[in-house]
Formats: structure tokens, C-alpha cells, sequence
């Protein structure tokens, strides 16, 4: 059974990663480099379906691939999505979850809740979530994420 500890982690783990990637944003090697290595450690592209909506999405919302989904994280010259501005080379100095729930099963689980992303200035943007996790070689892998801002009447 998947445990709260090990989905904890998982997103304490995505959180450092995001800011990493922005800390890396003047060194457009490294950064894409670690951003690659970030989807392959923390996604599920290489063991089958992923199913990602990120938040900042107008025209192509949904990103199935790694190179889509690398190209919202940083965009760049060759971005595969011409909308991506590269959420994560914001850049971001903290990342943190309020989970709002957990479902856990043997070999999955799925969180909900906010997280929130603090900017150079001290700001933080509050974000939706939903993010499934499959148990694949004793480590968690993102299957599903879906972000969207909060509804703002």
C-alpha cells in the first residue's frame, strides 16, 4: 500500500525540482538537461499514459508527451508548444502543498489540494491541483496532473 509518507515526499521532491529548474535559467544547458531528468524521474512518460493539464493552458491544454510537457516547464526556441512561456524558469524560490486529500490503493494514489508558488518577490500564487501517482520500482511516478487557478468570479 502506498503510504501518505511516500506522496509527501514525492511532492516535497516536485516542489525542489520546479525551483531548481528556475534557478538553472541562465545556464539553458543545465536547465534542460535537469528539466529532462526531472520528467523522467518524477513522471510516468517512459512506463505509459500520462495525463497532464497544466495550469497556464489556453490552446493546447492537454500535454501527453515529455516534449510537451517539457516545453511548458521552459519553453525555448524549440518549445513544442508556441503558447509556453516556461512556468518553471519563472523563477520560483519555494514550492508548497496544502492537500486537501488523499485516496491511497496498493499501487496508487491520487492527492488534491493548492500549492503555492512564491516568487523573487515574496509573492505566492496559489494553483489547484490534482496529481495520480503510480508505485513503479519502488518510487512514485506522476500519471496524472492537472493544475488550474482557483475560480475567480
Amino acid at each position: 500500500m502506498i503510504t501518505k509518507e511516500q506522496v509527501l515526499n514525492a511532492q516535497n521532491e516536485w516542489g525542489a525540482g520546479v525551483v531548481k529548474i528556475g534557478s538553472l535559467k541562465e545556464q539553458r544547458n543545465d536547465c534542460e538537461s535537469f528539466t529532462s531528468d526531472f520528467l523522467d524521474n518524477l513522471y510516468a512518460f517512459d512506463t505509459g499514459s500520462v495525463i497532464f493539464k497544466p495550469t497556464k493552458c489556453a490552446v493546447e491544454q492537454f500535454r501527453p508527451t515529455k516534449s510537451e510537457a517539457l516545453s511548458y516547464f521552459i519553453a525555448g526556441d524549440d518549445r513544442a508548444c508556441e503558447e509556453d512561456k516556461g512556468f518553471a524558469i519563472q523563477p520560483w524560490t519555494k514550492v508548497r502543498f496544502e492537500n486537501a486529500g488523499f485516496i491511497f490503493e496498493e499501487k496508487r494514489a491520487i492527492a488534491m489540494g493548492n500549492y503555492f508558488f512564491t516568487d523573487l518577490d515574496g509573492n505566492e500564487a496559489k494553483v489547484e491541483y490534482t496529481f495520480g501517482y503510480q508505485l513503479k520500482d519502488g518510487k512514485l511516478k506522476i500519471d496524472l496532473h492537472h493544475s488550474s487557478f482557483p475560480y475567480n468570479p
